[in-house]
């Protein structure tokens, strides 16, 4: 037996890289409560290791009595004597516990305390070694999966990649080699302590520092990045020599550096960018491969309009809007891009008094200027259908619209001149539209009295 427990000992601190002392603690803990659970909870249990016998030694206190009512923490005197003959009433005698004798259960519940214990302590150990370790990439495999989240394998270590840190549309096995970023470490609970991001900026630059040696001896920094993990990012970056070009070195010669993290990130595009102090020339070079006219910079706002080329506008904005939305996140400042034809009209008052009508959208007023009809005054002697024909609208939609315009000039001190022809399309458009509902009034009615 006692041997068994050193070899335990010795073999529990090897494997799991445990101190001694803690996991004899665990064991002395775990064999006191055994004895507990043998003897009832209130009795007096006291253990001990005997590094020399390699045993652990187990006591059991309690009081000489002549006659015994609490048999948990009383003992008689006539028992008493058999261990110390010179024993007296009232005095306190302490007796060696058989660990062998105290049951099956007894044993599963110190087995059960000290695997618990030494958890515990690998947990800590766990701790220690990765608390430091944050914002690092590591390596490790796949080694199962929990409701979509990834459990990876750091050596005796285990971490989680939640399904929110993985990059859309990854697919692992198990056994798969993966590289990931720490995000996170922490000592409590009863999931794994690391926590993983594929997703995560930083996760981005961390490759690019391990491809390319410049960042690593701090000649060039990565100021800014802004990803949408698997499909684009954008990355911002300076160099503090100028004999070093800071696209070219994160490039690399025939583009070799970015690919193999293009290749870590499984196909996501990367826009590398040279960073200015300048706002205005950032978003010129944060929007390429479009080309910017004029850009508009609003310091108090942080805000920025772009002005494009007419046949750039959607090149610039991208697809779902993915450019200026990335170079947004990039700068930290809203973009608003626009069209030189767009920025010319926005700069035409009668065009802003259009916007002032009420129910009026720019969408709907630029459909209208670009159609001719350029002002509020244009818009108020202007026949219904014509309105809802170019603004793509219903007629009762272009008739308010109409009237707003009207009342809009009437409280300018103007009036619209409305021809009599005007005035009688539009009674008739009206008459058209009641005519349409009453009807379909009738058919409704109709069509209830016939199912009734």
């Amino acid at each position: 037996m006692a041997g068994e427990i050193k070899k335990l000992v010795d073999q529990f601190s090897k494997e799991k890289g445990i101190p001694r002392e803690v996991i004899i603690e665990a064991l002395v803990e775990g064999m006191k409560a055994a004895a507990r659970k043998k003897f009832g909870s209130r009795a007096i249990i006291d253990a001990q290791y005997n590094e020399d016998t390699g045993e652990i030694e187990v006591y059991r206190f309690r009081r000489v009595v002549e006659k015994v009512e609490d048999p948990e923490t009383e003992i008689s005197l006539e028992e008493a004597k058999q261990y110390d003959p010179n024993v007296q009433v009232g005095d306190e005698i302490g007796t060696q516990v058989d660990v062998r004798e105290m049951g099956r259960i007894a044993a599963q519940l110190a087995k059960q305390i000290l695997t618990q214990k030494v958890r515990g302590a690998e947990r800590e150990l766990i701790y220690q070694e990765f608390k430091d370790r944050v914002g690092q990439i590591v390596s490790g495999f796949v080694h199962r999966f929990d409701r979509g989240n990834i459990i990876v394998q750091l050596g005796r270590a285990e971490a989680i990649l939640p399904t929110s840190e993985q990059i859309p549309n990854e697919r692992y096995h198990r056994g798969d080699r993966i590289r990931a970023l720490i995000i996170e470490v922490n000592r409590s609970g009863k999931d794994p302590q690391i926590v993983l991001s594929r997703t995560h900026p930083d996760f981005l630059k961390r490759l690019f520092e391990l491809e390319v040696p410049e960042i690593r001896e701090g000649i060039v920094k990565i100021i800014a990045v802004a990803r949408e993990p698997g499909s684009r990012a954008k990355m911002a970056v300076v160099s503090s020599d100028p004999d070093v070009d800071p696209v070219g070195a994160c490039v690399g010669l025939k583009g070799s550096r970015v690919q193999a993290v293009v290749q870590e990130l499984r196909g996501e595009k990367i826009d590398i960018i040279p960073w200015s102090p300048d706002p205005a020339k950032l978003v010129y070079n944060a929007l390429a491969p479009a080309e910017c006219t004029r850009v508009i910079v609003d310091e108090d706002n942080k805000t920025l309009e772009v002005i494009v080329p007419d046949d750039q506008l959607s090149l610039a904005i991208g697809k779902q809007g993915q450019n200026v939305r990335l170079a947004s996140k990039l700068l930290g400042w809203r973009i608003d891009v626009m069209s030189e034809t767009q920025y010319m009209r926005r700069q035409d008052p009668n065009f802003q008094e259009l916007l002032n009508v009420e129910g009026m959208t720019e969408e709907i007023a630029a459909k209208l200027y670009d159609k001719g009809l350029k002002s509020v005054k244009e818009l108020a002697e202007a026949d219904v259908e014509q309105v809802a024909d170019i603004a793509r609208i219903k007629n009762s939609e272009a008739k308010a619209l109409i009237e707003a315009a009207q009342r809009y000039l009437a409280e300018k001190g103007e009036e619209a001149d409305v021809s009599e022809e005007s005035v009688a399309e539009e009674a008739t458009s009206e008459e058209a539209v009641e005519a349409e509902d009453t009807l379909e009034e009738e058919e409704i009615e109709e069509k209830n009295v016939s199912e009734a």
